[in-house]
C-alpha cells in the first residue's frame, strides 16, 4: 500500500524575491493596491493609502504658529477693548499696521484660554509673553494641544471668544514685540 501523506496538503513557502517583484511593478505602474489569491494562498498589499490622524495631530501640535499674511482669514469678533478714538479699525482681512504679530492657530479644533473651566486664563490683554509661554489650548481629536506664544512681547488683543472652534491659520492673538 502507498503512504498517504500526514499533516494535510502541503503548503507553499512565501517566496520573498517574488514579493519585492511585486512591490517593484507597483512601484513601476503607481499601483496602490494589490490582491492575489491563488489555490489556498492569499496576498494583499497595500501601501500609500491609511492615514494616522494621531501622528499628524501630533506633528502640528509641535509645529510653530504660523504668523498671519497680508490676506489672512477674516477676524472673529474681537474680545480685548475696541481701537481707541480717532483710530479707525483696520479691515479684518488686513495685516496689523500697528507694528503687532498675529499669533494664529497651528490646526483646526476649539479654542480655550484656560486650563480648565475654572482655571484662570492663560494670558490676558496686557501681559507679557515670551516664546515659550503657553497662551492657548486648542482640542482637536478630543486632544488638548497647548500652543506656544512663539514670540516674546505684550498682548494687545485677544481675537477669538472661549470655546470657539477656530482654523489652521485663523488669528487668535496681537502681540506688540
Amino acid at each position: 500500500m502507498p503512504k498517504k501523506p500526514t499533516g494535510g496538503p502541503r503548503k507553499k513557502k512565501v517566496d520573498l524575491n517574488e514579493i519585492k517583484q511585486i512591490v517593484e511593478l507597483m512601484d513601476e505602474h503607481g499601483l496602490t493596491h494589490f490582491k492575489l489569491e491563488q489555490d489556498d494562498s492569499k496576498l494583499e498589499l497595500s501601501k500609500g493609502s491609511s492615514l494616522d490622524v494621531e501622528a499628524v495631530q501630533r506633528l502640528m501640535a509641535m509645529a510653530p504658529p504660523a504668523y498671519a499674511a497680508p490676506h489672512s482669514h477674516p477676524h472673529p469678533a474681537a474680545v480685548a477693548p475696541a481701537h481707541p478714538a480717532g483710530h479707525a479699525a483696520a479691515a479684518p482681512s488686513a495685516e496689523p499696521e500697528d507694528g503687532t504679530i498675529e499669533i494664529t492657530s497651528p490646526m483646526v479644533g476649539t479654542f480655550y484660554r484656560a486650563p480648565g473651566p475654572d482655571k484662570a486664563d492663560f494670558v490676558e490683554v496686557g501681559a507679557k509673553v515670551g516664546a515659550s509661554t503657553v497662551v492657548c489650548i486648542i482640542e482637536a481629536m478630543k486632544v488638548m494641544n497647548e500652543i506656544q506664544a512663539e514670540v516674546s512681547g505684550t498682548v494687545t488683543e485677544v481675537l477669538v471668544e472661549n470655546g470657539t472652534p477656530v482654523q489652521f491659520g485663523e488669528p487668535l492673538f496681537r502681540v506688540r514685540p
